[in-house]
């Protein structure tokens, strides 16, 4: 039977809160799936404006009964209507009787607000427990929104409920086809005229004569195909047929299979035509193949052989010179040989001789932020102190190539068995289902638009190549082949494909360097349809993740629903993406998306518009007035309403809006677009976007993000990004494990504070989970609690309450790279409230230190904590060492070098802003000012 409607699926706890208050009465109820254990389901019940949630848990056997209703003995149910029944009843345990069901919403009145009550997106389970029936309560019918199949029999009235039951069967049966104008045919008939075929069967006329001319219909445009490629395949399997004598039979002709609605004359063409194409795609092959062998055998023919050439090598970097200024008019060149490990200091007209500074003697490359052209070298000299030199470059883009080349010369030459800084290209491309251009030449090399690739370093091959792309009509074999050909022909190096994940024409592909194949395991891959009715996969996302050594990356392309006025449905497709991709450690499955890798990168076309008049729009992006563009980009302000990425990082944009251009050029935009339903305005946007989220504590830097102006083939540019960023390996300890008695680091916590934006009063717990903890600890009930203020939560825990967790390696090298995810979970009902992540290193010392981030669950901001934590490392474990992309920093104009290295030495501030310019920074107290009102904060 059909789903009761009180049964909502799978809703956060957010949204069933918001129902519970939006109903407003006590004893009002809803069911939804459980976060926290597949196959339960959580109860949902109002009471004096509070929600209180329980868990309803099956048995071995299937029954299934509310979990730990202190001093009530459990009941067990056959069936979820059943449990629900009896807890109408009073004194059942509940803090009230299940009085007023709260449905979900008919999909017609669905009005698209994200998350409100609305169906589920391919990925998750969206059919909800068996057996359901909606208890006829408040005078309403027992029928609820779902509907049965009638039997042989059934009144007129059970039948109207076919169409809409067909029509979702239709959805739910959709995997193969992003064709949605036959979608829409099909539609059509389920909805207005597989009625009439009913009632004909019924009356004893099998042959359902609207079905057959909506085939007919949907099927016109294949005949004229089918012709075409019909007549090139016979031309092509008579050139291989043998000379025909007067005496041979005739050439077999192909039947059409006969009995499906065979009554239609065009179906029955259209079938024949069919059945000849399949018997001449299926023996062309071998005819072919046994023509060519009678050629080689009739003329004793000897095939060559083929001498395979070798791999090019990979070519080496050539000698990049630099013209800089030193000092107030000296000018220099500064000569870079990566090979060598050399850097060459030659001043112009001084007649000093040349100075050769080895790579191994620069300590410190300090880059300015007050001048974004200047450069400081710290170099150390025989039985003296350091020297530092200063250097202008002609601009920005010149000091970055110096920096990155400086870093390539220190990786080369750093002896060290494993990488801990590797370069991260991403790319993304709507590419209109066009065939590409020949050459992808600019695309992968960062050239075009924006902050750019300089020429000196645009053809230094990256680590890892991920390339996402959406409408791509090529084959995933044609499509992978032709990208590491390109790359090949770029690069010289022949990189290995470490996964292909495709939904539709929405593809995703990772390539890696050859050597570093065997640093990458943990592969997982996964996708996500958010189209119609979160059935078709036209719109949705694909997703890559895997481990390079020790630390965790994540990658997601989406194309989500277009069209300026659908920025609800966009957010929801994020929603519905973020909460059903399986990517990463299963382990880690019940914490946010965002949270489960160290790097999560997530691009694709999100088709978020410019809120503004076309004209407008088109004066401002001739003027290069992209800040004011900026101002009514979607995207941005949806990021500072916290309604979808929630704490990623965008690099600076500085290209002109990349949709929706002439095709053939890049010279003019095409905004107007017709329409069977009308002229539809496309106005230029940002649609193609590149973010990224990273774990605090870690090293990521955005080198570029632009698009290309020379790649044509589409009405999308494509668009790319560069990432430097740092990698953990394997810690090998120096002390073999025996060979002392076993020191223990221990992380301590003072006290913790948490506040949650919910209208719950449970109990709750922290469960505190990471790589470098041996298993899940969890802390003890909240010691304090205070839910004065509507809408909030505000509980804590003392030391007392909360667990020392023992890390498995002492060490403070290890332990710096570390991290702590915290979840909040309800005593009763064992769901989450919200989850955040931790950085170990900050803590690392002899006296606590203040921590306090956001909470997030399923990509909303939930709630705020702060505490004090404590990490204590043994004496003899406290050595460490600079790592790589440490010995770059970023100073203001005045500042010196630090004179020694910290004990636990920090990468260096990021200047990219992880969050839009028009955000607040965040306040030293609570993230949220909302939370200000517990501190008496007006």
């Amino acid at each position: 039977m059909a789903a009761a409607g009180w049964y909502h699926g799978d809703i956060s706890q957010v949204v069933a809160e918001g129902l519970l208050a939006k109903a407003g009465r006590d004893g009002s109820f809803l069911v939804r799936d459980s976060e926290s254990l597949k196959g339960a389901y959580a109860l949902c019940l109002l009471f004096q404006r509070h929600v209180y949630t329980y868990r309803i848990l099956p048995d071995d056997e299937g029954l299934l009964s509310v979990q730990a209703i202190q001093g009530i003995q459990a009941k067990c149910f056959r069936t979820l209507p059943d449990l629900i029944g009896a807890y109408q009843h009073p004194d059942n345990g509940l803090v009230t009787s299940l009085l007023h069901p709260v449905h979900r919403a008919r999909p017609d009145e669905d009005s698209g607000e994200p998350g409100r009550g609305r169906g589920l997106c391919q990925a998750g389970s969206g059919e909800g427990p068996a057996e359901l029936e909606t208890l006829p309560t408040d005078g309403e019918d027992a029928r609820g929104w779902g509907h049965t199949v009638p039997c042989a029999g059934a009144p007129p009235s059970s039948r109207t409920h076919i169409p809409q039951q067909l029509h979702q069967r239709l959805q739910e049966q959709v995997h193969s086809s992003p064709a949605s104008d036959f979608m829409g045919f099909m539609a059509e008939y389920l909805t207005h005229h597989v009625q009439l075929d009913l009632e004909a069967l019924c009356h004893g006329h099998p042959q359902l004569r609207h079905l057959s001319t909506a085939l007919a219909t949907a099927c016109r445009a294949l005949h004229s195909e089918i012709d075409f490629t019909l007549a090139g395949l016979e031309t092509l399997a008579r050139v291989f047929d043998p000379p025909v004598s007067p005496r041979s039979p005739a050439r077999e002709q192909v039947s059409a299979p006969t009995g499906f609605l065979s009554s239609d004359p065009d179906l029955e063409l259209l079938l024949s035509k069919i059945s000849t194409v399949n018997h001449l795609l299926s023996s062309l092959e071998k005819k072919v193949l046994k023509s060519l062998q009678e050629t080689v055998t009739r003329h004793n023919l000897a095939l060559p052989s083929m001498a395979v050439a070798p791999p090019p090598a990979a070519r080496p970097l050539a000698v990049q010179n630099f013209e800089v200024k030193v000092g107030k008019s000296q000018r220099a060149a500064l000569m870079v040989d990566v090979e060598s490990g050399t850097v060459t200091v030659t001043k112009r007209g001084s007649g000093s001789p040349e100075e050769v500074i080895p790579q191994d003697k620069i300590l410190q490359l300090i880059k300015y932020q007050s001048m974004q052209s200047k450069v400081r070298l710290v170099c150390a000299r025989e039985n003296q102190k350091s020297l530092s030199r200063d250097f202008i470059f002609p601009s920005a883009r010149k000091r970055e190539a110096f920096c990155q080349l400086l870093q390539l010369m220190k990786i080369q030459h750093s002896n060290l068995d494993e990488p801990e800084l590797i370069s991260v290209y991403v790319g993304t491309w709507n590419m209109g289902s066009a065939p590409p251009p020949r050459s992808l030449a600019s695309w992968l090399t960062s050239r075009g638009l924006g902050h750019t690739q300089d020429e000196t370093t645009a053809c230094i091959p990256h680590d890892i190549y991920v390339i996402g792309t959406q409408e791509n009509s090529l084959g995933d074999r044609e499509w992978v082949e032709f990208l590491c050909a390109s790359l090949k022909t770029l690069m010289a190096i022949d990189y290995r494909v470490v996964a292909l994940q495709c939904l539709w024409s929405i593809k995703i592909v990772v390539l890696v360097k050859p050597e570093h194949q065997r640093r990458i395991s943990h592969i997982h891959t996964s996708s996500v349809k958010t189209g119609i009715a979160n059935t078709l996969g036209n719109k949705g996302a694909v997703g890559v993740s895997f481990l390079f050594n020790g630390t965790s990356f994540g990658f997601v392309n989406c194309h989500l629903a277009s069209g300026s006025e659908k920025t609800h449905r966009r957010n929801q497709n994020y929603s519905d993406i973020l909460h059903s991709l399986a990517l990463g450690d299963k382990h880690l499955g019940g914490f946010d998306l965002t949270l489960r890798f160290t790097h999560l990168f997530w691009f694709g076309d999100l088709n978020y518009r410019l809120d503004m008049d076309v004209q407008d729009i088109l004066t401002h992006v001739v003027k290069k007035e992209f800040q004011a563009l900026l101002a009514v980009d979607q995207l941005s302000l949806e990021r500072e309403k916290n309604k979808v990425f929630l704490r990623f990082s965008e690099g600076d944009i500085s290209f002109p809006p990349t949709y929706r251009y002439e095709r053939g050029t890049r010279d003019t935009y095409v905004w107007q677009k017709s329409k069977p339903t009308g002229m539809r305005i496309n106005v230029p946007s940002w649609c193609d976007r590149i973010l990224w989220k990273s774990h605090p504590e870690t090293h990521v830097v955005c080198n570029s993000y632009g698009c290309t102006d020379d790649i044509v083939t589409s009405d999308h540019s494509p668009v790319f990004a560069t990432f430097e960023v740092g990698v953990t390996s394997q810690f090998v300890p120096k002390e073999a494990p025996g060979s002392s008695p076993e020191a223990l680091a221990c992380i301590e916590w003072e006290s913790i504070e948490v506040i949650l934006k919910t209208t719950s009063r449970s109990k709750c717990y922290i469960e505190f989970q990471s790589y470098c903890l041996e298993e899940v600890q969890r802390s003890g009930e909240n010691t304090f609690q205070n839910c004065d203020i509507p809408g909030f939560l505000k509980l804590g825990w003392s030391s007392k309450h909360l667990p020392v967790l023992n890390p498995i390696l002492p060490d403070l090298e290890y332990l710096g790279d570390q991290h702590l995810l915290l979840s909040i979970k309800g005593v009763e009902s064992c769901e989450s409230y919200g989850e955040c992540c931790l950085a170990v290193r900050p803590a690392i010392g002899t006296t606590a230190q203040q921590f306090e981030t956001f909470l997030l669950h399923r990509g909303e901001e939930t709630g705020s904590v702060r505490g004090w934590m404590r990490v204590r490392v043994p004496r003899g474990r406290r050595g460490t060492r600079e790592r790589l992309y440490e010995w770059i920093s970023f100073e203001e104009e005045d500042a010196e070098p630090a004179a020694e290295a910290p004990v636990c030495p920090k990468p260096p501030p990021q200047r990219l802003r992880s969050r839009p310019r028009s955000l607040p920074e965040p306040a030293t107290g609570y993230t949220n000012p909302a939370y200000f009102i517990f501190e008496g904060v007006p």
